[in-house]
């Protein structure tokens, strides 16, 4: 049985006290590092896979043709409306002013025929009331011919006459039929207009085109064609990023999602302007990732494994939303950032 050494005994009680006070601060720098490990990486999730995002759209011609104009210059800032380039107008032009041109052949063709149905149906109407005038004539004579008040002579002709204005009448009714059919019937006409009509409309879009207008606020990025280029329809000449709505997609591993809610405040650091702090908010977590082992479906976000041998954490993207930056300090994206999730 192993005996007290005599110099632990003899130690004085002051040092004694030392020991039990340093074990005592050396617990209690244990416990405040293991507060500070919880509050940084579970209280508070910190994540420094996280970059810089915007809206962006992919420009393109609409029609075909030659760039005749390109007043912007890549990385310029434009407004919307501002113009970004303009497709060779010309050919389009003479497009819009057939369509008008055939409209107005139209309405002058179908005028035409109105006034001649119009002209038919008075003629019509003329030749009816003669074959009326004739038979009436006809139907008072025939009785005065048993009285010999008229020969026979006068009878017959009466009726050759009656037999000429039938057949007017019939001759009338065959203009007025024809011209009916030459025009059509009201919706054949108002069809037949609506078709030029249309014409013109897909003619002056197709004019309107040309005219390539920026749809956003934003800067102008990957500038690749010059004046002179032709261009092709969808094929894109140039991005343009959406500057008033910048955004954050953070990686955070999944043991940590259960401690991140949309509202939530985030800090979030750029490596481009170190010591500066930006605010943002919790706008959404990501709902699903895609698995290169085919575990789920494809169409979701692909976030690339560190290592493929361990199995760890899965990393899921949450949005945060940047509060606007000043002049100095502008967004770019693609910017790497680290961002810290707090409370409300």
């Amino acid at each position: 049985m192993a005996l007290p050494s005599k110099t632990a005994s003899k130690r004085p009680p002051w040092v004694r006290a030392l020991g039990r006070t340093l074990s005592g601060v050396l617990v209690l720098v244990t416990l405040v590092l293991g507060w500070f490990v919880y509050r940084v990486y579970y209280a508070n999730p910190r994540t420094d896979d996280a970059y810089v995002h915007a809206d962006t759209a992919a420009v393109a011609a609409h029609v075909s043709g030659q760039i005749l104009k390109l007043p912007i210059k890549d990385n310029q800032r434009v407004k919307r409306g501002d113009l970004l380039f303009v497709v060779d107008p010309r050919p389009y032009k003479l497009a819009l002013d057939t369509a008008r041109t055939r409209l107005h052949l139209t309405e002058i063709e179908i005028k035409t025929l109105q006034d001649t149905i119009k002209a038919a149906e008075a003629q019509l109407a003329e030749r009816k009331v003669d074959a009326a005038n004739v038979k009436q004539y006809l139907d008072r004579i025939v009785p005065l011919r048993e009285r010999d008040f008229v020969t026979d002579n006068d009878v017959v002709e009466a009726r050759n006459k009656l037999k000429a204005a039938q057949a007017s009448v019939a001759a009338a009714t065959s203009d007025l039929q024809k011209a009916q059919d030459a025009l059509g019937v009201l919706g054949d006409v108002n069809q037949r207009i609506r078709a030029a009509q249309e014409a013109i409309e897909d003619a002056q879009l197709n004019y309107d085109y040309c005219f390539v207008r920026a749809p956003f606020d934003g800067y102008v990025t990957n500038l690749n064609i010059a004046e002179g280029q032709y261009a092709n329809v969808g094929q894109p000449v140039l991005t343009l990023i959406d500057d008033s709505n910048w955004y954050v997609l953070a990686y955070f591993r999944e043991d940590l999602l259960d401690r991140i809610r949309p509202g939530m405040f985030a800090d979030v650091s750029l490596l481009s302007y170190p010591g500066r702090l930006f605010q943002g908010e919790v706008e959404g977590i990501g709902w699903g990732l895609f698995q290169s082992n085919g575990a789920t479906v494809a169409g979701l976000p692909n976030v690339e494994e560190t290592l493929n041998w361990v199995r760890l954490n899965q990393r899921f993207p949450v949005r945060i939303s940047l509060k606007p930056a000043d002049a100095n300090h502008p967004f770019r994206i693609g910017q790497t950032a680290v961002v810290t999730v707090r409370g409300r």
